[in-house]
């Protein structure tokens, strides 16, 4: 049996195939970013999945697609994890969730690009990836994320820009205090995922121009920085996958048109382009 994960900060999703391409269940942990937790976190998180610690002897491969899997160090780190745990596997791959996006997206030339906790992008040429900038992460990037609306929502609320009747129920959803806010930013684990709960806000209210504006700016800001970077920007399709891009396709698409880019697919979640992805594989009989 074969198990295949897409990892961000936030969330991590399981699916678990056998040598048909079957699937036997689809779970969900916690984050596993191992750039960001501490290797006790990372352990507890995988341990104390029910659907995982069942199979642990009878998984023979482990596929992970990760946030925080793009630099050898951490890297290194969750496969060190993941071949403790599942004690008996043969394979454990450990590799970026830009590799995850790009099976998910396309199997012909284009720019990938990541709109979840966190934002990235490459090239893919229908072999290979490549970026053109390297991630830096929530402090300094990740344009159009969860994280960077989530920042925008509460400096416009403390700046009093937010529309009065959004900041009455903007209060109502959250803990604006400020010393829980900095304290969940300064002194507790996984800032970024904590920023990028704000960002729920603008997805579950009512489309209004003050949402459109602050999507609009983070996706030009995102599509200057991370698409135009591509000397291949306007020659082949940008596709979009995590949920900030899913529930924002008629902003990206207007964007876009100025660029002249071409925008291709939507993908929600990773994890279901992944499993058709390996399907195909495994019925062509090259996995």
């Amino acid at each position: 049996m074969i198990l295949i994960a897409d990892g961000g900060s936030t969330k991590c999703d399981w699916i678990l195939l056998n040598s048909q391409g079957e699937q036997v269940f689809k779970t969900r942990t916690k984050g596993l970013n191992p750039a960001v937790f501490k290797t006790e976190v990372l352990e507890q998180r995988i341990r104390e999945n029910e659907d995982l610690y069942g199979v642990k002897e009878k998984v023979e491969r482990v596929h992970f697609y990760g946030a925080g899997c793009g630099t050898p160090g951490p890297t290194k780190i969750l496969q060190t994890i993941l071949e403790q745990f599942f004690e008996n596997s043969t394979e454990v791959l450990v590799q970026e969730d830009m590799v995850a996006a790009v099976y998910a997206a396309t199997t012909e030339p284009g720019i990938v690009c990541i709109l979840g906790t966190g934002s990235n992008s490459c090239y893919f040429d229908g072999q290979n990836i490549s970026t053109a900038v390297d991630s830096l992460g929530y402090i300094l990037m990740d344009e159009a994320s969860g994280n960077y609306f989530g920042k925008r929502l509460i400096r416009d609320y403390f700046y009093k820009k937010m529309p009065q009747g959004l900041a009455e129920e903007f209060e109502k959803q959250f803990d604006l205090t400020p010393d829980v806010i900095k304290e969940n930013l300064y002194k507790k684990e996984n800032p970024n995922s904590y920023l990028a709960s704000f960002a729920e806000f603008i997805f579950t209210q009512e489309r209004n121009g003050y949402f459109y504006s602050l999507i609009d700016e983070g996706m030009k800001n995102f599509i200057e920085h991370r698409v135009l970077c591509f000397k291949q920007a306007q020659k082949v399709p940008v596709h979009f996958i995590g949920s900030i891009a899913y529930f924002s396709q008629d902003i990206i698409r207007d964007c876009a048109k100025p660029y002249h880019l071409e925008i291709g697919n939507f993908v929600r979640r990773p994890i279901d382009g992944l499993l058709h992805y390996y399907r195909e594989k495994m019925l062509n009989k090259s996995l």
